[in-house]
């Protein structure tokens, strides 16, 4: 998505030029390029799918939305395994219309968790709960915090379900890297992803991911935090911003693999 605007073919492409080992997708682009010629695509080009994004949005209350809503995530699961990634990020769900109830939304999370988890697991995927700051509560998720995450997670198996630490959504949290050590000493981080905080937010709030070094995060600091807890799989960088999805796509993933080095790795 931080590319959103490169076909597929010119991703793969721009990923080889770069040197860029790895790349995290999304469900839609992944539907329209088709699920297959995805797959096969990206594994003749020697690179590895690090997480399919996104299922979840649990919190429905009227059961036959519920069950279209089980039924989609099956569908990711599958779509998971033919890509040939472990990792299913989730984005849980906000409140249902009319309804006040935090609560009782997340227990049907922990619900839907427990259907979930076992058909991921026969097929080789792992559900990872991304908590989303809290001023995506009402509309896109109840989760809020990494605590919130692992007393979620922590009811299933690790194998079946752990959870996304994305520096966007937790950066503000003091709690959130003693949350970090203990997804960590659960075997519970099943990726990383980075994207800064900038002000002022953008109309709608969705698409204010900065680019890494732009704002006001210390990426090498919540780095240090997942591998102390144990964590060396695959770092994402994953950018939703308008004014980055109006530029040259390879300029824009090229400059995005310098802000890496810059501002993470060295």
């Amino acid at each position: 998505m931080t590319v959103k605007q490169l076909a597929m073919p010119e991703l793969v492409d721009a990923c080889l030029e770069l040197g860029v080992p790895g790349v995290g997708l999304w469900r839609e682009p992944v539907q329209s390029y088709g699920v297959e010629a995805t797959a096969k695509l990206v594994r003749d080009a020697g690179l590895t799918v690090t997480t399919l994004c996104r299922g979840g949005f649990f919190t429905a209350l009227d059961p036959a939305e519920r069950a279209r809503a089980l039924d989609d995530n099956r569908r990711a699961v599958d779509e998971a395994a033919v890509l040939g990634t472990d990792t299913l990020v989730l984005v849980s769900g906000g409140l249902p219309a009319g309804s006040k109830d935090l609560h009782g939304a997340r227990e049907r999370i922990a619900d839907a968790l427990g259907e979930l988890g076992p058909y991921a697991e026969e097929r080789g995927v792992r559900l990872a709960i991304e908590p989303l700051h809290p001023m995506f509560a009402s509309d896109r998720c109840v989760v809020s915090t990494l605590a919130q995450a692992l007393d979620l997670a922590e009811r299933f198996p690790a194998q079946q379900v752990g959870v996304t630490v994305d520096t966007y959504h937790i950066w503000w949290d003091d709690r959130a890297p003693e949350q970090i050590a203990r997804a960590g000493a659960g075997g519970r981080i099943h990726t990383f992803q980075l994207a800064d905080w900038t002000t002022p937010l953008p109309e709608g709030v969705l698409n204010g991911r900065g680019q890494i070094g732009d704002g006001a995060i210390d990426m090498r600091e919540w780095k240090a935090y997942v591998e102390a807890a144990g964590y060396d799989g695959p770092i994402e960088v994953e950018l939703f911003n308008d004014a980055l999805w109006a530029r040259d796509g390879r300029e824009v993933l090229a400059e995005t693999a310098a802000r890496f080095v810059e501002h993470v790795i060295r």
